[in-house]
């Protein structure tokens, strides 16, 4: 199979996975840096360590290298409009914060989302080279949650949760 149809059919399975949506953030003096992310994860909780995935090359990962620290910020049901302008090329960069996604800093001074559903303060422990993507990797230096509803990302669209109907199980098969 030759590589652009691999790379294709990888795109059409990973459309398959559900996963939540966020938004990595970061400063570089003056500069600060937004995108939609949804390659993220909680690493450990003991130290309390993350990990993120974004394009190896982008400035915003530059950025993170360089100021060693960012914020990620889960969205709720309803930051449709946040999720897609921050998916945007080109629309992740301003100068001083941004004026239509409100903001804040927290410990590192790295940006957190003003209404997120979740949202993680780190310092950069690791840049790990996955492809045409870095895997940062951060602990967790302040952190926040509020009750609600996730915003979704399945098969190339944005979803939400139709009624809140949780499932219990006894054991990992269930």
């Amino acid at each position: 199979m030759s590589r652009p149809r691999q790379s294709d059919a990888l795109r059409a399975a990973a459309r398959h996975w559900t996963t939540g949506v966020a938004v990595l953030t970061a400063r570089d003096g003056d500069e600060v840096f937004a995108k939609t992310v949804s390659s993220f994860t909680t690493l450990s909780l003991d130290p309390p360590l993350i990990s993120v995935a974004v394009a190896a090359h982008s400035p915003l990962a530059a950025a993170v290298r360089k100021e060693g620290r960012y914020a990620v910020s889960v969205l709720a049901a309803g930051q449709q409009a946040v999720g897609r302008r921050f998916a945007t090329p080109g629309a992740g960069r301003a100068l001083g914060m941004f004026t239509t996604v409100p903001m804040h800093a927290e410990v590192t001074g790295a940006p957190v989302l003003d209404h997120c559903l979740a949202w993680f303060d780190c310092r950069l422990q690791a840049a790990l080279p996955g492809g045409d993507h870095a895997l940062l990797i951060g602990e967790v230096l302040a952190v926040d949650g509020s009750p609600g509803a996730p915003l979704l990302y399945h098969d190339g669209q944005y979803r939400e949760l139709a009624a809140d109907h949780a499932m219990t199980s006894t054991g990992a098969n269930a």
